[in-house]
Order: structure tokens, then C-alpha cells, then sequence
């Protein structure tokens, strides 16, 4: 049985968070486009998740 859980989810990267660091527990969010900064200049970060968190979007990994 799988779990519907951001970890076992095919948009859910647990490789580095926006500020380039480790997460433990967390990883980010791709199902929807990164979220943009009010200044121009700044870039857009992807929503980061914890592992056990979950959402309507859910889609199991590829095998």
C-alpha cells in the first residue's frame, strides 16, 4: 500500500532546499511553478514540504 505522503510523491525532490542547504525531514514541492519574490531581482523559490506532509495533488512515484 502507498503512502500518500510528499516523500513517496513523483514532484517531491528531498535533494536541497532554495537556500541550497540539507533539509532533514523536508524537501521541496514541484507540482506547481516556483513562487515569485515581490523584487524583481530576487528569484523564485519552490514551496518546501515535509516529508509526511500531503496534498490533493499527490502522484505516486515511477517505478
Amino acid at each position: 500500500m502507498t503512502t500518500s505522503a510528499c516523500s513517496s510523491c513523483a514532484f517531491y525532490e528531498d535533494h536541497k532546499a532554495n537556500n541550497e542547504q540539507t533539509l532533514e525531514n523536508a524537501g521541496l514541492c514541484r507540482f506547481n511553478p516556483p513562487v515569485f519574490q515581490p523584487e524583481a531581482a530576487e528569484r523564485g523559490y519552490w514551496p518546501v514540504v515535509k516529508k509526511d506532509d500531503w496534498c490533493g495533488h499527490f502522484e505516486n512515484e515511477a517505478a
